[in-house]
């Protein structure tokens, strides 16, 4: 009778707002905890079907769920590996128990900040045992292509794999003024040298001699050098001979006019030769045909005082950073550094539907959709923004005024009840 029915819809009332109450106290105990998204209750009411005259109370039902999807400030750190998002998407992470483990897959879990430092072994792990994933870098610190639909390409980051870097040169800047009058008529021909130290593959410090002879005429003047380089790796062995003219042109006057090779290739496009050292090849920029922003031919003394190059010795890890597009750099005491891997950002379609795990971190579902992994800042993502922790979602003061809520409708149910008793009490009396 529609009596008993009230009854049922206060007990389902009473433990409703039980519920309530219980992701209140978790919003308020985690008030305090980055990365925390606070937890909540929707309400739902059952209809029970109506017979003609009478009315049957159906109850509440409740749905609890978290609002991934909600975001709070972010407050800046000390440490370059405090990671949180500017905006939608998720970290990739995974335990650091699976790890450990011979022949782990690496469960993919998703938090939306972390503070990451290597450990002893080199991962980059929060205190609670999540390491951070990315896609790994190739021998030149360029990620490759791989898949966005999964996580097949992404590997825990661990930092002492790149303890002990070399940087081999592969670009050298060949900038100097040619002095005009060596070029003339008379003049000495007497070589002008510029030695170039680069770096192996092995980080060892090599040497590489370019000299320019100029081309005497029999009168006025050439503008014309040629250009040799050895390498004393290959024991002094020529790997480029360039042939260069100059513009001696009114107003172009000391621009390079064109560059033909003798031994390696010249592309006038970029203003870069390419010659072959012991380690590999190397680009040797000479500039492009009508500019002076590499060599010049000036009636001015012999000046080497552009010549830069790539490359790094042998370098120690000094320290690991991540940039806005997730990109992880290897710093070394060398004074160079290297992209070792990149970090993407995981997004679902229904963030709310995610599975909650331990420590802030939560696992795809069949209501969260498929994963598919951003490059940082593309996309609908965010950009990854170090030095810095999201703070948790939960709002004091909200959590108290829903608490005040909750109190008043769990005691007014508790209400009903008693006066459900109250009435079966006096239908009872009936019988006396």
């Amino acid at each position: 009778m529609s009596i008993s029915s009230s009854l049922t819809a206060s007990v389902s009332g009473l433990a409703s707002n039980a519920s309530k109450l219980a992701t209140i106290s978790d919003n308020i105990a985690n008030a305090s905890t980055f990365g925390y998204k606070r937890s909540d209750v929707e309400f739902s009411s059952l209809v029970i079907s109506q017979r003609a005259g009478k009315y049957s109370a159906g109850g509440v039902t409740i749905n609890t769920y978290h609002e991934v999807d909600a975001q709070s400030s972010l407050v800046p750190t000390s440490n370059a590996t405090d990671l949180a998002l500017g905006g939608r998407g998720m970290l990739p992470v995974t335990p650091l128990t699976d790890v450990d483990t011979p022949d782990a897959n690496h469960p993919l879990q998703l938090v939306s900040t972390g503070s990451f430092r290597p450990n002893q072994d080199g991962y980059l792990v929060t205190e609670t045992g999540l390491v951070l994933m990315g896609w790994p870098a190739d021998a030149n610190g360029d990620i490759p292509a791989y898949p966005r639909d999964g996580i097949s390409g992404l590997e825990p980051i661990v930092t002492n794999a790149n303890q002990f870097l070399a940087s081999p040169t592969t670009e050298i800047r060949l900038g100097a003024n040619l002095p005009a009058e060596a070029t003339q008529a008379g003049a000495s021909g007497t070589p002008l040298e510029i030695t170039t130290e680069y770096y192996d593959n092995t980080g060892a410090s090599q040497t590489l001699v370019s000299t320019f002879t100029p081309t005497i005429p029999g009168a006025g003047q050439s503008d014309t050098w040629t250009l040799t380089v050895t390498d004393e790796a290959q024991g002094g062995a020529v790997v480029g001979e360039f042939t260069i003219e100059f513009d001696d042109t009114p107003g172009n006057g000391g621009e390079v006019l064109s560059v033909t090779p003798t031994t390696g290739t010249y592309d006038a496009a970029t203003g870069f030769a390419g010659i072959a050292v012991a380690s590999g090849p190397i680009d040797l920029e000479l500039g492009i045909p009508g500019s002076r922003s590499v060599l010049t031919q000036l009636s001015a003394e012999f000046a080497p005082a552009g010549v830069t190059r790539n490359g790094a010795a042998v370098g120690t890890l000094t320290g690991v950073s991540v940039d806005n597009n997730g990109f992880v750099h290897a710093a070394y005491d060398s004074g160079f550094t290297r992209v070792i891997y990149q970090v993407p950002v995981a997004d679902v379609p229904n963030l709310n539907g995610l599975t909650p795990l331990d420590n802030q971190a939560f696992a795809v579902s069949p209501d969260s959709g498929n994963l598919f992994l951003w490059d940082a800042g593309d996309g609908p993502t965010g950009e990854i923004v170090p030095y810095a922790r999201e703070e948790s979602t939960a709002d004091i003061a909200e959590e108290l005024t829903q608490l005040i809520q909750t109190q008043r409708a769990y005691s007014s149910n508790a209400k009903i009840i008693q006066t459900v008793d109250e009435m079966l009490q006096e239908t009872t009396n009936l019988k006396r």
